[in-house]
């Protein structure tokens, strides 16, 4: 297990996409420095069991303090780890949670029976330590048995000692190869129902990714959590759609992993639960899409050797499915991303990459801007005198690059953000196991 250290990435400057809601920006408010942790109710402790080889905090129990609403969603990724398929088997059988524990340096994928065993293992000993129904995260190197017993006494320790202040000692210890945790938290005022007066709660949640990173699912780990009842048909709708808009635009390598599984967790005692369809549920989901698309940005921001980010915006497709497709084709271009790397405005190349999509471009319709300056239209280069051209190469050369593409075709668009690729990934990822 290679882990990478460096100073705390700055605060992501593009913004990611989100929802339409009800409920305007002005209802969400971002708590600085928050997290998991943020939420009331919810305690948790993470400790090193011995797993990572370098002595890191490597495994992390959370506490609901009470049974709550839980939904998932799962790497599509057809080998998948057995950590997925035993927390898919336990939502389909009762989607609610009591308790959570997540290990890091190993994946337990591609284990076979014992990796099942092993998992479950995990959650039988977890319920009786803090109560069911528990799941279950797991992140690491594929194909190596996992050391249950140190797995098993960790979960122990962890379980005996949980408390309100380790939220970021929890998003520590789901790392890999990420140089920094990934955290974050809003609150949202709930608007008032002939019943009810306005509410406030709070959405906060935790992530961890770096590589392996691409639009198939949720392409990390994630556990996010408010304090807001939900049911469990409202919580999946909530989840699906905040992870399209957030996980599901971000792209680092184009893999995804065996292990992807986002988790989202609600329930209060105290309200009475949010009905979908209402002016509260469009409130609360425009909330969890927030902080999934924080913990989104700070991922692809903290992809393994990045140097710069880019925002491609594909505007006026014929489909939403069509934007998408092209976006993630640029983003996901090798040649793209060596481009960025190099800070080369090399546009040619986002063309192409467009272009291999098959869906029907025309060339006369097509707009390219590039840092806010148009490059490409109308079927031609756009002519560049030299003070144009040094602000083009300056632009391209930021940390924050923005890619904007008109196709000319309808009305749909998409967003998507990627990195560049260096020779710091290339190192990274071969000396991954060793």
């Amino acid at each position: 297990m290679t882990h990478r250290s460096s100073p705390e990435p700055p605060e992501p400057t593009v913004s990611m996409p989100s929802p339409e809601a009800a409920a305007s920006d002005t209802t969400i408010r971002r708590r600085p420095g928050g997290h998991l942790l943020s939420v009331p109710g919810l305690s948790a402790a993470a400790i090193a069991t011995g797993v990572k080889p370098s002595g890191d905090l490597d495994l992390a129990v959370v506490d609901l303090g009470q049974q709550v609403t839980a939904a998932g969603v799962f790497t599509r990724n057809e080998l998948c780890a057995a950590p997925v398929t035993v927390c898919r088997e336990r939502l389909a059988r009762d989607p609610r949670a009591r308790s959570i524990v997540v290990n890091s340096g190993n994946a337990n994928a591609m284990t076979g029976e014992q990796g099942l065993a092993d998992a479950r293992a995990m959650l039988e000993r977890l319920e009786s330590r803090l109560g069911g129904p528990a799941l279950v995260l797991s992140t690491g190197v594929i194909g190596v048995p996992l050391p249950i017993d140190l797995v098993l006494d960790g979960i122990d320790r962890a379980a005996a000692c949980v408390t309100r202040d380790a939220g970021e000692a929890v998003a520590r210890a789901i790392l890999t190869t990420d140089t920094c945790t990934k955290t974050a938290a809003v609150e949202v005022d709930l608007p008032p129902t002939e019943n009810e007066p306005q509410r406030t709660v709070t959405v906060g949640g935790t992530a961890k990714g770096s590589g392996m990173i691409h639009p198939d699912m949720a392409t990390m780990l994630a556990i996010i959590a408010t304090d807001a009842p939900l049911g469990p048909a409202l919580a999946h709708d909530i989840l699906v759609t905040a992870v399209d808009r957030s996980f599901h635009a971000i792209t680092v390598d184009g893999d995804t992993s065996t292990n992807d599984s986002v988790l989202l967790l609600g329930g209060s005692a105290t309200m009475p639960e949010i009905l979908p369809d209402t002016a509260r549920a469009h409130a609360l989901t425009h909330a969890v899409a927030t902080v999934a698309s924080d913990l989104a940005l700070k991922i692809v921001r903290d992809g393994e050797g990045a140097t710069r980010v880019a925002r491609i915006e594909i505007t006026s497709a014929r489909s939403h499915a069509e934007a998408r497709a092209v976006a993630s084709s640029i983003a996901c271009s090798s040649l793209v991303k060596t481009a960025l790397a190099g800070g080369d405005p090399n546009w040619g190349r986002i063309l192409s990459a467009a272009a291999n999509t098959g869906i029907g471009l025309d060339a006369d319709r097509l707009r390219l801007c590039l840092g806010g300056i148009d490059v490409f239209a109308s079927g031609l280069p756009l002519p560049l005198d030299p003070p144009t051209r040094d602000a083009l190469d300056t632009a391209f050369s930021a940390s924050e690059v923005l890619i904007q593409l008109d196709l000319g075709l309808g009305t749909h668009t998409a967003v998507m953000h990627t990195t560049d690729l260096t020779k710091g990934y290339v190192e990274i990822n071969s000396e991954y196991t060793t």
